[in-house]
């Protein structure tokens, strides 16, 4: 099953809204450009472009979520112990530890909600992946760990917590999200379905992700309130990994194959694709933010040598590491207002 575990390969040297549904804001206005991710073996966020630096670099690790509340910056992610993954926040740089260290576990996305902070991920039991959210600290299970499952995108709407994901259900993965621990089942048949990114808008629910068709092609595609539209034509492999709803138009980051075998990072507004990259090096698009007219995409790009981290504001890419050495990849993207 196709997934967003892109911080799990830099461990072998390689290395997705937003997870959380990705922040939108439909208001013209002077914005700070949060984006998290990781350089080498240190996980970190930029601000506007300047690093912030969140681990020592002594174990790999990696941001994957970050969202701003007043002044406060939380981000999230995993660093290795020496032995196992662990699942962490950072608030303004000071990091809570969500799990034991004896298991696997990875936080993939954070939301905060009044002085509650959500944090969406998995722990690896032994045998399969339990898909769960934390908040505050305290953890909730959403599957029951018999079966391979994820939760990659966490959202909170009032008293109300969506988490999407994926369960395996012993011969397929099905996308699925949860409302206040309740799964609801995205597809069904005969194709696996991945859920990356999921976003509310009111009494709406939009859930990013992919489908797969057979060989090693997926198609990209969204569900709006579990109705689903397809945004690429299954010729090429493709994946929806970050949707924003701002009004009425839907965009939804992410990237799709070429004929040279590239992937090529590009977004679609309203299900017309816009390529941030010309496909003569694998790109991939992670997060999307909107303000305004103005549309922010996080990703990452290869050089030919190592990958580096990027955003891209209306097209124009904004590189946030020299990638002298160590490769990057951006993960999430966050606008504050100024």
């Amino acid at each position: 099953m196709k997934m967003k575990y892109f911080l799990l390969m830099f461990v072998l040297g390689v290395c997705s809204c937003q997870k959380e549904g990705s922040q939108t804001d439909a208001r013209p206005e002077e914005v700070d450009v949060y984006v998290a991710g990781w350089e080498g073996n240190v996980a970190k966020y930029w601000k506007n472009g300047l690093p912030v630096v969140l681990t020592d670099g002594t174990k790999p690790a990696g941001a994957e979520s970050i969202t701003i509340v007043g002044s406060d910056v939380y981000a999230a992610g995993s660093e290795y112990n020496g032995s196992v993954w662990v699942a962490k926040y950072w608030k303004n740089g000071q990091a809570t530890v969500l799990t034991d260290g004896i298991k696997d576990t990875y936080a993939r996305s954070i939301a905060v909600a009044g002085n509650n902070v959500y944090v969406a991920g998995e722990e690896h039991n032994g045998s399969a992946n339990t898909a769960k959210y934390w908040k505050n600290g305290q953890a909730i299970a959403l599957t029951d760990g018999t079966k391979d499952a994820w939760a990659l995108s966490i959202a909170v709407m009032g008293s109300d917590v969506f988490v999407a994901g994926a369960e395996y259900n012993g011969s397929i993965y099905v996308a699925k999200y949860w409302k206040n621990g309740q799964a609801i089942a995205l597809a069904s048949g005969n194709r696996s379905n991945g859920a990356n990114s999921i976003a509310i808008v009111g009494t709406d629910v939009y859930v990013g992700g992919d489908e797969y068709t057979g060989g090693s092609v997926f198609i990209a595609k969204y569900w709006k309130n579990g109705q689903a539209i397809a945004l690429s034509d299954g010729t090429m492999d493709a994946s929806t990994v970050s949707i924003a709803v701002v009004g009425n138009d839907v965009y939804a980051a992410g990237h799709e194959k070429n004929g040279s075998g590239n992937y090529v990072a590009k977004y679609w507004k309203n299900g017309q694709a816009v390529a941030l990259t010309d496909g003569t090096k694998e790109a991939y698009a992670i997060s999307i933010a909107v303000v305004g007219s103005d549309v922010y995409v996080a990703g990452y790009e290869n050089n030919g040598s190592v990958d580096v981290a990027k955003y891209w504001k209306n097209g124009i890419p904004v590189i946030l590491s020299d990638a002298s050495i160590y490769s990057s990849q951006a993960y999430s993207v966050f606008l504050a207002k100024k």
